[in-house]
């Protein structure tokens, strides 16, 4: 089976191009699972009810997060409305949500979908490495599709932890930097790994804001009022080829379209 990860989608210009091609390629590249991290998707800062519900109509099966899924407040109640969308599992315990959905794919398969966030360079959460073994002891062991978007700030840190859980996940894909790396990999234990999938939306931009507004920020150290780019929209991701009976996985190549902005 085919799983298709999409990077960071980042405000209207990330939805948008999702919205035009993800049909398509679902249908060309015979795609059975479509995970997607849409922690920055409305205005480039949270996500809203509203931007979820869209994002689902679009065809995504789940949505993964990150340390900004707390920026929009109206987001709280619906975490726990809808398991689709997860946050992070690390955070304290009684926050809204969870970091787990067990989906069916469109072949039938169950499959689980974890989230998790790093903690070198990011903000407080629990042992992302501990946390990972309690997920993964706490599934059903008939749910061999195991994947993992690890949200986090250092390479290191996210290498560390596909090695931790090679031959343990079906894949391991990292978020949160929006640049897309070249090192994607089926490591030996069967897990098909990625530092950083990148992001799907404005590439004429600064991580998906205006270049000019964080150029000021650097050049002078004054606050400025942070605006999402449009132009140079790009969608960035992963396909990843699954053995569903073992969830070993079988390959996995980098995914990138682009259009005129």
């Amino acid at each position: 089976m085919n799983l298709l990860f999409i990077g960071d989608i980042f405000a209207s210009a990330g939805r948008g191009i999702v919205a035009d091609n993800l049909q398509h390629i679902i249908s060309t590249e015979h795609i059975d699972l479509v995970i997607a991290n849409v922690e920055n998707a409305a205005g480039g800062f949270g996500v809203t009810p509203l931007v979820a519900d869209d994002l689902l109509s679009f065809g995504l099966d789940v949505m993964t997060s990150g340390n900004h899924i707390w920026d929009k407040r109206e987001i709280y109640e619906y975490l726990d409305r809808q398991p689709r969308l997860i946050r992070p599992a690390n955070y304290p315990e009684g926050l809204p949500g969870t970091g787990v959905a067990v989906v069916r794919a469109r072949n039938g398969v169950e499959c689980a979908v974890m989230n998790l966030q790093g903690r070198a360079g990011m903000p407080a959460v629990d042992c992302p490495f501990r946390k990972a073994d309690s997920l993964l002891a706490a599934l059903d062991p008939a749910v061999k599709v195991r994947f993992l978007d690890f949200h986090a700030e250092m390479t290191s840190e996210k290498m560390a932890m596909g090695w931790h859980l090679s031959g343990k996940v079906s894949a391991m894909i990292g978020t949160h930097t929006h640049i897309p790396t070249a090192d994607e990999r089926v490591l030996m234990g069967g897990t098909a790994y990625q530092t950083d999938s990148g992001m799907t939306g404005p590439y004429d931009s600064v991580i998906g804001v205006e270049k000019e507004i964080i150029l000021k920020r650097f050049l002078t150290s004054l606050p400025v009022r942070m605006e999402a780019a449009k132009k140079g929209v790009e969608l960035h991701g992963a396909i990843i080829g699954v053995d569903e009976t073992t969830g070993k996985a079988l390959s996995i190549r980098r995914y990138a379209i682009g259009r005129e902005p």
